[in-house]
């Protein structure tokens, strides 16, 4: 996935534990600011505290179905998501725990695991339940990335909590956490199905070009939201995910 111009940017030094350092990537300067404001707090909280308390990671989930059949559709934006966050932020997802792909690394100093439950969609459920239980994450913590049927095409909806929306992926998930719905979400809009068009089969459709553009856009905009997640909590990155200009508003 092709990154849009300025989504990478310089990482801020710290000691990473077991959450590897990332090559040095080139922020905005406005995520620069904040990870700064970031760094510094979580410094003289650890000073406070002795840094006796480990840091929890954020766990950011992309939904999709493995193998090559799949790549490049519409029910595997939440995949792609994951791909676009990992090449910004110089983070490998080079481990498999859990029925998942893991990648661990660091924005600011804020450690962060992504993941790809290869499990297929409906059974999303299986990883993310382990993920989350094994490594003790607050579900406050947990973002999960799909496609919606429900939304315009190319456009994100964050939200901090919900139902499954008749969404086999997040169904699952919900099940596995033992009908918790309390965790965020980005939702990634890819339109209805033309016509009369079996909304299984819609779903399974590669981009065209045009649409291919348009959802480079909206990735880029999610990208900016998990940084903004990270660095100044959930509200603000809701508010700018939210309250986003379209694509479309760029060319006027």
């Amino acid at each position: 996935m092709r990154l849009l111009s300025g989504a990478s940017a310089p990482r801020i030094p710290c000691s990473l534990l077991s959450f590897p350092r990332a090559m040095p990537r080139r922020l905005p300067v406005s995520a620069s600011r904040a990870a700064c404001r970031a760094a510094s707090s979580s410094a003289a909280a650890a000073a406070g505290d002795g840094g006796a308390s480990a840091q929890k990671p954020w766990l950011f989930v992309g939904l999709g179905n493995p193998g090559k059949v799949y790549q490049g559709t519409r029910h595997n934006v939440g995949f792609e998501m994951i791909d676009v966050i990992s090449e910004a932020e110089g983070i490998s997802l080079s481990s498999m725990q859990f029925k998942a792909m893991v990648g661990k690394g660091r924005i600011g100093d804020t450690p962060i695991m992504l993941a790809k439950p290869q499990t297929f969609m409906n059974a999303s459920g299986e990883s993310v339940g382990q993920l989350v239980s094994y490594f003790k994450i607050p579900l406050n913590q947990v973002l999960v990335m799909y496609d919606d049927l429900d939304l315009p095409f190319a456009k994100l909806r964050l939200l901090p909590k919900g139902g499954h929306g008749g969404h086999n992926g997040m169904r699952s998930i919900i099940n596995h956490l033992k009908q918790n719905r309390e965790f965020p979400r980005l939702r990634i809009g890819i339109g209805r199905p033309p016509g009369k068009m079996d909304p299984a089969n819609f779903v399974l459709r590669p981009f065209n070009r045009k649409e291919q553009e348009e959802l480079d856009f909206a990735f880029h905009r999610g990208l900016e939201a998990v940084r903004i997640m990270v660095l100044d909590g959930f509200n603000k990155s809701a508010t700018y995910v939210n309250t986003a200009q379209s694509s479309g508003m760029l060319n006027r």
